[in-house]
């Protein structure tokens, strides 16, 4: 078994080399030898995927030594296409080996296409054309309520791939991988894109799953069960955005100081995980606002932290207010906790609370 791990140590390397101008001096025996080398590698997947154990040392070795995104089990398993997109998009490669590579695609031999999955050009080739479109110059960074081509391009990507992750089996332990390859994705971004590429993807599954719903009420229970079963798959795939959003509190800060109020209620309403940390994260900057009797208005505390002003404040309560039933009543209760612990005054100027309610939209009691 050392041997194997010692084989699979190797792995970051070759893709590596065939990333680079090295494989200008490789003829189509070598070639060969590096796509024997990826099938290979497939099939210690396809033999080790359901013994946990096994899966769990395979995976530290193969981040051991690793810089940037790490590679981690799955991806054994999808070692040919790895290998065989990096070497279709390097020009280094001599013409003679890139004939090879081409039929060696199209004429794949019996054990290429043995598998759970088919290993088929076309996948090959749709992200081929996804790494094209990624790599067009980028517009600045704005909120992406807008879902401009690129970035929803490159939220279908993302989802794309953690739906490949979640098919694997689950032992304990790959959700902390999947959650360690999205932090080597998104921390490849600047800050404000990644959040935006997470937004547009939870927002995309939202649409996706209410689709479903909507279009899947048949009168038997097939349609329900599928929709169930639907439901369960997104959950799995939105399950490492949330992680990665909610496993920092400053990350968590600074994504919903970067999006809109609207969005955030919209997030909040259909992902129950995100609803009680966005209130506290509200509460805590509503405290931080003190009443300046001189201006007659609330106005920020420490000018030099990236916090709400009163007026950001109110839009985002009544954004929530605004939200489904449930957001709208875990939001009244909230409001209605903080004033009754400030006191439950009536009188203007004592408490942030209190003077959020005539400011939102009618029908909020608290």
């Amino acid at each position: 078994m050392e041997a194997v791990l010692e084989q699979v140590e190797q792995l970051p390397a070759l893709l590596a080399v065939s990333r680079f101008a090295l494989v200008r001096d490789w003829d189509s025996l070598t070639l060969d030898r590096a796509l024997e080398w990826g099938r290979y590698f497939q099939h210690l997947h396809d033999r080790f995927r359901t013994r946990p154990r096994l899966r769990e040392a395979l995976g530290r070795r193969l981040r051991r030594g690793q810089s940037g995104p790490l590679l981690s089990f799955p991806q054994l398993g999808r070692c040919p296409q790895l290998l065989g997109l990096a070497l279709l998009e390097n020009r280094a490669l001599p013409p003679a080996a890139c004939r090879r590579l081409l039929h060696s695609l199209l004429q794949p031999g019996a054990a290429a296409e043995v598998g759970p999955e088919p290993r088929s050009l076309v996948l090959l080739a749709r992200r081929k054309a996804a790494s094209r479109l990624l790599a067009l110059p980028r517009c600045p960074p704005r909120p992406p309520e807008g879902m401009e081509p690129q970035l929803q391009a490159e939220a279908q990507l993302l989802l794309s791939r953690l739906r490949e992750e979640g098919q694997e089996v689950e032992p304990a332990g790959e959700a902390a991988e999947r959650l360690r390859w999205l932090s080597g994705v998104l921390e490849q971004l600047s800050q404000p894109r990644a959040f935006e590429v997470v937004a547009a993807a939870l927002l995309l599954l939202r649409r996706g799953s209410g689709a479903e719903q909507a279009g899947g009420r048949g009168r038997d229970g097939s349609s329900l069960d599928g929709n169930q079963a639907s439901a369960a798959g997104e959950e799995c795939v939105a399950g490492p955005l949330l992680s990665w959003l909610l496993g920092s509190s400053e990350r968590f800060s600074a994504f919903c100081l970067f999006l809109s109020g609207s969005l955030l209620a919209s997030l909040a309403g259909h992902y129950s995980q995100l609803s009680r940390p966005y209130l506290d994260l509200l509460t805590v900057w509503g405290r931080h606002l003190l009443y300046d009797p001189l201006q007659g208005r609330w106005v920020e505390s420490c000018l030099d932290k990236a916090e709400l002003s009163w007026e950001e404040l109110r839009e985002r309560f009544s954004c929530l207010c605004q939200g489904s039933a449930l957001l709208r009543g875990q939001t009244q209760a909230a409001l209605k906790l903080l004033k009754a612990q400030d006191g439950d005054f009536k009188v203007r100027g004592l408490s942030v609370w209190t003077d959020l309610r005539p400011k939102l939209s009618s029908g909020i009691r608290v």
